[in-house]
């Protein structure tokens, strides 16, 4: 292999990794956007009660989550790329699939609807942000 084609190989999978990361940041920002919007300026106050307890969604919890499922569908495509013939549609069902049965804990919570409506729509921004963007053709070589 040529210094050259190394090179390229190195280039290219540096620029997919950088990719791969602003979409994970860019999906973790859009969802405390909606935070920001809705939490302490529309007067929203999001809060989930499961059971005897409240829990009031502050924006740590929020990007928490949202670079946790993030780092998550990022790994899985990393192992999809390795393991399977066609990767970007495998892991557009799986994660697909994933947001589907996310979305539950909004809806089966116990909040308002107005916060469930905002907690919807944090689960939506992040997931679209990762079922388009991380395989996008933009982030391949």
């Amino acid at each position: 292999m040529s210094n050259d084609t190394q090179q390229t190989g190195k280039t290219c999978t540096t620029a997919r990794r950088r990719g791969r990361a602003i979409n994970v940041a860019a999906g973790a920002a859009g969802a405390l956007i909606l935070w920001a919007v809705n939490d302490p300026w529309a007067g929203i106050d999001l809060t989930v009660h499961q059971g005897d307890s409240t829990q009031h969604i502050g924006p740590a919890a929020v990007v928490g989550a949202a670079l946790a499922a993030g780092l998550a569908a990022w790994g899985l495509l990393a192992l999809l790329e390795r393991t399977v013939r066609h990767p970007t549609r495998t892991f557009r069902i799986i994660t697909l699939i994933t947001l589907a049965l996310s979305l539950a804990g909004p809806l089966g919570s116990g909040a308002d609807t107005s916060s469930r409506l905002v907690l919807l729509g944090m689960h939506l921004t992040v997931g679209a942000a990762l079922i388009i963007g991380l395989p996008h053709r933009r982030n391949r070589c």
